[in-house]
């Protein structure tokens, strides 16, 4: 045998063919892991999904059910001290640099790995090779880079080994949650590191899929490229994947004057929508309008005060709540728009005894936000009457 394997491949090839494997674990993990087992956003072939399956054993030594768990942990307790791997909670640099420990830690606890993983796979192989035998999936893959590559083979394997736990753990779970931009004001620190979600498999759309969770598709605006939703229609095409849930899209009824059952549906269900057009139609404009005293004045400040208005109050320390203070005392019509905003924030996050009492605090926001004399803010308010759903079609 070669001392560069059975291949005996020159050194490019050989990188080209291990940026290829790394990307099939990227894509294992953003398909199958992620948006299909952790979500239910779509349902694979068993064929595929076996695949998957032993391809993540092979090249990560992860359990699905361990995986999913740590997860849907992640989403259930966002930036808490619950959540596994908040570079909120635990600072940038150890998520970053030890996101395998913080998963491993995790993954540790039983009864969260029973609460939370539920419905992933527990047939014979997922008992007596995958989940029973996890780290010697990696110790084959050693032996098959070694005979395929030869010397290059342990730079292979050393590739493999750190890629997941530096793109995914380090990256999205820590950058993903620190640096970026965002299109919803989610209530967690959710970013989208790039819009261009090729080399993680889409999960750079990171803040996307926290405002949609069980959306099969990452992207959200129409210069957003998520690779991992083509490789699903692509799969989709052939029968075998299917897509169950996509994120609804918002539309207005024209001449809808009333506020409805629908309506309430429509604003709880897509108040990410909601909450992003209130900030563009109402915030923005106002905050403009009230403090701007010269192009070039209006343009640093309009900007720095709306992205503090926007924002999640949960998410402002001192510091930030102190100069949002300062900024709705420069104006009252700031403050009044700013205290609708938290006001229709509330409608959804109240846990109200029948949908009723929901629908009259709705109907009772729009009458009073419509009295207001603001005309941006009447407007909205007019336009909202009209809100409803659509199901996003999947061709």
């Amino acid at each position: 045998m070669s001392l560069y394997g059975v291949l005996d491949l020159p050194l490019w090839q050989v990188v080209l063919i291990t940026l290829v494997m790394t990307h099939i674990t990227i894509a294992a993990v953003t398909i199958f892991l992620h948006r299909s087992q952790a979500h239910r956003a779509l349902d694979l072939h068993p064929a595929v999904m076996h695949f998957f399956r032993f391809w993540l054993w092979l090249t990560t030594g992860m359990v699905t059910k361990e995986w999913v768990a740590v997860h849907r942990k992640h989403h259930g307790h966002c930036e808490t001290r619950l959540d596994p791997h908040s570079p909120q909670v635990f600072g940038l640099r150890r998520v970053f640099w030890q996101g395998v420990e913080l998963y491993q830690a995790a993954a540790s606890n039983r009864a969260d790995m029973e609460r939370y993983g539920l419905g992933t796979p527990e047939d014979w192989l997922e008992r007596n090779l995958y989940s029973r035998y996890s780290w010697q999936g990696c110790g084959l893959l050693l032996v098959l880079d070694l005979a395929l590559f030869g010397v290059y083979g342990v730079t292979v394997w050393a590739v493999q080994m750190l890629w997941i736990p530096v793109l995914a753990a380090g990256v999205i779970n820590g950058v993903g949650h620190f640096w970026g931009y965002r299109n919803y004001e989610t209530a967690d620190a959710a970013t989208n590191v790039l819009p261009w979600g090729i080399l993680i498999g889409g999960e750079e759309l990171h803040n996307n899929h926290h405002a949609f969770p069980s959306s099969a598709r990452l992207s959200a605006r129409w210069w957003e490229f998520d690779i991992g939703w083509l490789y699903i229609r692509l799969l989709s095409a052939v029968g075998l994947a299917k897509v169950k849930k996509l994120a609804p899209q918002p539309c207005f009824i024209e001449g809808k004057a009333s506020v409805d059952l629908e309506t309430l549906k429509a604003v709880i269900i897509g108040r990410m929508h909601v909450i992003r057009r209130f900030s563009n139609e109402v915030l923005h404009p106002v905050t403009r309008e009230e403090l701007c005293r010269s192009e070039r004045h209006c343009r640093r400040l309009a900007r720095r005060a709306t992205r503090l208005l926007a924002r999640e109050s949960s998410r402002l320390d001192d510091r930030g709540r102190q100069r949002l203070e300062q900024i709705l005392e420069q104006s009252q019509q700031l403050r009044v728009v700013y205290q609708f905003r938290e006001q229709l924030r509330q409608i959804w996050e109240r846990k109200a005894p029948s949908q009723e009492e929901l629908l009259k605090l709705l109907q009772d926001w729009c009458q009073q936000a419509e009295s207001t004399g603001i005309h941006a803010l009447e407007r909205f308010s007019r336009n909202l009457r009209g809100l409803a759903l659509v199901p996003t079609p999947v061709a």
